[in-house]
């Protein structure tokens, strides 16, 4: 945490002291004196220096010059102080610092740069920090803090939105290439899978191209069956058509060896 109270006056404090009133520094007498628009104009000018507790004097070289006069640094003047930025339109953000507290205290209000432009005070009033002096804003200037304003805002979001858009892009990536290397080893593993099975079907073809030559070789001979079947069953019908004259062939000679019986059994 930044140190905010001091024993006496930081080297940036003497600096200003030495210099006169400007666009970014502004002597007040009292805390009683700053009002909400002072906070407003330099809010609206990206930013300055209230020196509470310091007198503007002219030096011999004729120059304006800040002098150490002393004011109340109590918590109910800083409370003041702060309420009033804070009742401005958006609040004002300021930091409240002590200084030269072992001698004449004054206080340094610093107030931040960059914040949500334009700022106006309770009454709808707008104005800016411009030449040692608060004015009013232009229309054309109060348009171009708007425009100004929308167009930073609207680089935040866009940059914001783009930095989510490269994070979910990132975790897509990594799913992808997650899943592309299960894909990967899926296909590492089909592959082995498939070599197995073509050096199966290999064997298996080869153990059939045996089967096959022997089962040719087996309707082959059966062909040779089947043409001698055929051939016998030709002769079987050319024999079926002589059958008649077999069986009287048979009967003769039958009748034939009675004969030769008898003739021996008479000698």
């Amino acid at each position: 945490m930044a140190k905010m109270e001091f024993q006496g006056l930081t080297k940036r404090t003497r600096a200003m002291l030495a210099s006169n009133e400007n666009s970014e520094v502004d002597f007040k007498r009292e805390p009683s004196g700053v009002k909400s628009s002072d906070f407003v104009a330099f809010a609206n000018a990206n930013g300055g220096t209230l020196l509470i507790g310091v007198d503007e004097y002219t030096a011999d070289s004729g120059m304006q010059r800040g002098r150490v006069v002393g004011c109340s640094i109590d918590d109910k003047a800083r409370l003041a102080l702060i309420n009033k930025a804070l009742e401005c339109t958006p609040s004002i953000d300021v930091h409240v610092f002590t200084e030269n507290i072992k001698s004449l205290p004054i206080l340094r209000i610093e107030i931040l740069p960059e914040q949500n432009r334009p700022f106006c005070n309770s009454r709808g009033e707008y104005s800016v920090r411009a030449n040692g002096r608060n004015r009013a804003l232009y229309p054309s200037e109060l348009l171009n803090i708007f425009l100004e304003s929308e167009s930073e805002l609207f680089y935040r979001r866009f940059q914001s939105v783009v930095i989510d858009l490269e994070n979910q892009v990132k975790q897509v990536n990594s799913v992808m290439n997650a899943d592309l290397n299960n894909v990967s080893h899926s296909i590492e593993s089909f592959e082995a899978q498939l070599n197995k099975a073509f050096s199966r079907i290999g064997k298996l073809t080869d153990s059939s191209k045996k089967r096959t030559r022997s089962l040719l070789q087996n309707v082959k001979d059966n062909q040779l069956s089947l043409v001698n079947l055929e051939r016998a069953l030709v002769e079987d019908v050319s024999s079926e058509m002589h059958a008649d004259h077999f069986d009287i062939l048979v009967g003769k000679l039958d009748q034939l060896a009675e004969l030769l019986q008898l003739d021996r059994e008479r000698k």
